[in-house]
């Protein structure tokens, strides 16, 4: 199977491509393949539409927090979301977010969604420093266009399958907080790249391994991007390949979670879930 990452950002280009990690996912083996830059959204949709079989795991937010959508008056469900976000400029989402929080009390203007806390992630209501809320917004918006299957919160193509990934948690798992990427050439160091290969070393060995039960293949060269888009997008990948097996395993997993704000692939948040009726 075509397992893929998608390390994303909401205004790709040259400098700064989607960065995309293929794999392929062989039992219990995940073999790195190679690396690929989408240098438009426009390229981006065109690449979703691509025949499967493939999975992939997307670094940015497929959902909202339920606070801040209740707050706004605005649908719980993913598809009906998505198609507001089609309704809305990008300007227009910016400004709605802006107006949620002019008046709201510091701590309450940016809403993490639950299973989220504790994981290292900022709010998809973010606009500043990492913008997740444009990656929110693009990403969501391209998703629905493409018509591609969103397990356990819109059915699509079953040949295109689209997961939500986070490689800062796993990345914290294996290393701790020690930084390990920066895109400012200024402000990389050999601290960081040290950081880069520890973090490949254990994901490609025993403690990756425990962590999402696969024996994982890829070579060392992908530590050398101080970006660290590379490694994240091949973070995406694992968590996906660890996704694919859960829902082969246990094909009714999703079912008994509530997903009213989305999941995650990966086994730590996973676990944070509720059973439906129990949120």
């Amino acid at each position: 199977m075509l397992v893929q990452g998608v390390d994303f950002t909401s205004a790709p280009g040259r400098r700064k491509p989607i960065c995309v990690a293929d794999c392929r996912l062989d039992g219990d083996r995940l073999i790195f393949l190679r690396l690929e830059g989408i240098g438009s959204l426009d390229e981006f949709q065109g690449w979703l539409r691509r025949p499967g079989p493939w999975v992939a795991g997307f670094d940015f937010p497929f959902t909202q927090s339920r606070t801040f959508l209740t707050n706004m008056g605005w649908a719980l469900t993913w598809a009906a979301h998505a198609d507001r976000l089609e309704s809305l400029t990008r300007a227009e989402f910016r400004h709605a977010l802006e107006a949620y929080k002019a008046d709201r009390a510091p701590g309450d203007r940016e809403h993490a969604r639950g299973y989220e806390r504790g994981t290292g992630a900022v709010s998809p209501q973010k606009l500043y420093g990492v913008p997740v809320a444009l990656m929110h917004y693009e990403g969501v918006r391209h998703l629905r266009r493409a018509g591609v299957h969103l397990p356990g919160l819109c059915d699509g193509d079953p040949d295109r399958v689209a997961l939500e990934a986070y490689p800062g948690v796993a990345a914290r798992a294996l290393i701790g907080r020690a930084p390990y990427k920066n895109d400012q050439k200024a402000k990389q160091t050999p601290a960081q790249a040290q950081a880069r290969q520890r973090l490949l070393g254990n994901l490609v060995g025993e403690a990756g391994q425990r962590r999402f039960g696969l024996r994982i293949e890829a070579p060392e060269a992908l530590a050398e991007d101080p970006s660290g888009d590379a490694l994240d997008a091949l973070l995406c990948a694992v968590q996906a390949a660890w996704a694919v097996r859960l829902m082969e395993a246990d094909p009714l997993r999703l079912a008994r979670l509530d997903l009213s704000e989305g999941w995650m692939a990966d086994p730590d948040v996973l676990d944070r879930l509720p059973r439906r009726g129990t949120a």
